[in-house]
């Protein structure tokens, strides 16, 4: 028998060797698939649970992420209560005003114009959790309340958590729907709300996971029990 050149040989180890990794590439794909399905199962479920507190409790400052007129009204009202000393507005749109707000929560205007701050340079919630940092950092706030939507919770508290240190953060998260009980699974605009929230968490812890956090000593920022599907002390 004619003696077969070592390309032939190299050519037909491969050909032999290509369907086990197909089969490889097929196993860890369906993985992949499984654990992401299941994390976004854990993820809606930890976030269709999520209440808000009858009693937050106070601390030394009330933060709000805009996005909707439920989560100014939220924060106004605790402000109201005596909650916190000062609130902070994040995300405002460049065009609207103080007074335009202030007449939307219903606010009395003594009491905003003490005691609420207006930040007009975030434009997502990376943005949200740097112009906190230094919001609190600049009035030496030790805790804050942050308010905003029920799905939002946990990447808002994660990206802080990230951007803030020796802090103390309590959720308060607002609820326009409800989602427990399973109701997001009938819901397809739910579903699509979650999995895009979903989504853009996963996205953040791996940033926050490669990128290290603020420089100088260790942060000690502590979130709140039931604030994420994994309460933490960073």
């Amino acid at each position: 028998m004619r003696g077969r050149s070592a390309y032939e040989l190299k050519r037909d180890t491969a050909r032999r060797g290509l369907p086990a990794l197909v089969r490889a590439s097929i196993i860890v794909v369906l993985c992949l698939g499984f654990v992401f399905a299941g994390g976004f199962l854990v993820f809606a479920t930890h976030v269709g649970r999520l209440e808000t507190p009858a009693d937050p409790g106070s601390a030394d400052a009330i933060i709000v992420l805009t996005g909707g007129v439920a989560r100014l009204d939220a924060a106004v009202q605790l402000l109201q209560e005596g909650r916190g000393k000062r609130l902070l507005i994040s995300g405002v749109n460049p065009v609207a005003r103080p007074l335009d707000i202030q007449r939307a929560t219903g606010a009395d205007g003594d009491l905003f114009t003490c005691c609420v701050d207006i930040d007009r340079d975030a434009l997502d919630t990376i943005g949200n959790a740097a112009e906190s940092a230094k919001w609190l950092e600049q009035n030496a706030f030790r805790s804050a309340i942050v308010v905003t939507n029920n799905y939002h919770m946990p990447r808002s508290l994660l990206e802080m958590g990230h951007a803030l240190r020796n802090a103390r953060l309590t959720p308060y998260p607002v609820v326009t729907n409800r989602l427990d009980g399973g109701q997001w699974l009938g819901s397809r605009s739910a579903l699509r709300v979650l999995f895009t929230e979903y989504t853009k968490y996963l996205a953040a812890l791996a940033r926050t996971t490669v990128l290290p956090p603020r420089a100088g000593n260790p942060a000690s920022v502590v979130v709140e029990a039931g604030a994420t599907p994994d309460s933490v002390e960073r």
